[in-house]
């Protein structure tokens, strides 16, 4: 149970992790996690936390042990309703984390990734949090073509989003060296697992034609490769980072890439389903592989992926189809 950071004979205990985003996909598992070692969390978001989603059905904003602020980040009265004295540390998820919607909208976008994240840092610094965990992205690298990945590569950000979440590492690496706090970046590759129904992503869609009898639209000719990591292996990411006292970047992804096309495949083998493919021109920018190099996770903050890819999937296709099963 988190109980550091600096405290005098009249300071109270450090007892809280604050999650930003915690009714999220990403969220909700990671306050479950907490949850599950005894330790309370406040939730920061736009949209309140779902019911039960901690595993209680109380309503009156504390479920279970999770204080819920509902309101948005940039404004100074919700930051400071839910980062206090308390504060163990803070598990930055929050974020604007569209490409195409970075592209339009960017002033919007430095404003909800870069000026809040500053507005968390200070709000710590003040409070003297200790620890400070960051959702962050290999985007920041840019397209290196079929080269991988790896944590020392220098940022060269190809969209807006790239270049705020770029921004943001560099803020947490100035407060870690400046005031001792505890900052870590962790660089997701493609997330997937249970609770993804409301994404548009492609192993939603993939899950969702797989119920309907449909086929899919891959872009080019699908030998473009992805890392796929499972939500499972990277809430353990964060809770590996959060504890482990290491201020830096870390890769958190498979460790294995695979084309689109296998992708599919794998799906067909864990649904039963045909998913007939339509061959359809990929936008520009598309790029032709993501490949990470995750060795040095495992000397940084102990991070080993768990979960195969088929395993994960059929947890994937396991909640979609309760999901689908009539109401009783």
């Amino acid at each position: 149970m988190p109980s550091d950071g600096p405290r005098g004979p009249h300071s109270p205990e450090r007892t809280s992790v604050v999650v930003t985003g915690g009714s999220g996909f990403i969220g909700r598992a990671v306050v479950r996690a907490f949850r599950a070692r005894g330790v309370a969390v406040t939730v920061v978001d736009r949209v309140p936390f779902p019911i039960g989603a901690s595993g209680d059905d109380g309503d009156d904003g504390v479920h279970d042990g999770v204080h819920v602020v509902v309101g948005e980040l940039r404004d100074a009265e919700v930051r400071e309703a839910a980062v206090t004295a308390r504060t163990a540390g803070i598990i930055h998820l929050a974020a604007l984390t569209s490409v195409l919607r970075s592209v339009e909208r960017p002033v919007e976008t430095y404003a909800d990734n870069v000026a809040v994240t500053q507005d968390l840092l200070e709000l710590a610094r003040r409070h003297e949090v200790p620890r400070f965990v960051l959702a962050s992205t290999n985007a920041v690298i840019g397209d290196v073509g079929t080269a991988t990945i790896s944590v020392d590569l220098p940022p060269r950000p190809l969209t807006p989003y790239g270049a705020t979440k770029a921004a943001c590492e560099m803020l947490l690496s100035g407060y870690s060296g400046a005031y001792g706090m505890t900052t870590c970046a962790l660089r997701f590759t493609n997330v997937y697992g249970p609770g993804m129904s409301h994404k548009d992503s492609f192993v939603p869609r993939l899950m969702r034609a797989a119920l309907a009898g449909t086929g899919v639209r891959i872009h080019g000719d699908g030998e473009q490769r992805r890392d796929l990591v499972h939500l499972d292996d990277v809430v353990r990411a964060i809770g590996l980072a959060f504890d482990s006292g290491y201020s830096g970047r870390a890769i958190v992804g498979a460790g294995h890439s695979v084309s689109v096309l296998d992708l599919v495949e794998t799906v067909r083998q864990v649904t039963g389903a045909a998913l007939p493919v339509e061959h359809v021109a990929a936008p520009a920018g598309e790029m032709p592989a993501v490949v990470v190099d995750i060795a040095a996770s495992a000397e940084t903050i102990g991070y080993r992926p768990e979960v195969p890819l088929a395993d994960g999937l059929a947890s994937v296709w396991k909640y979609f189809s309760e999901l689908a099963r009539p109401a009783r």
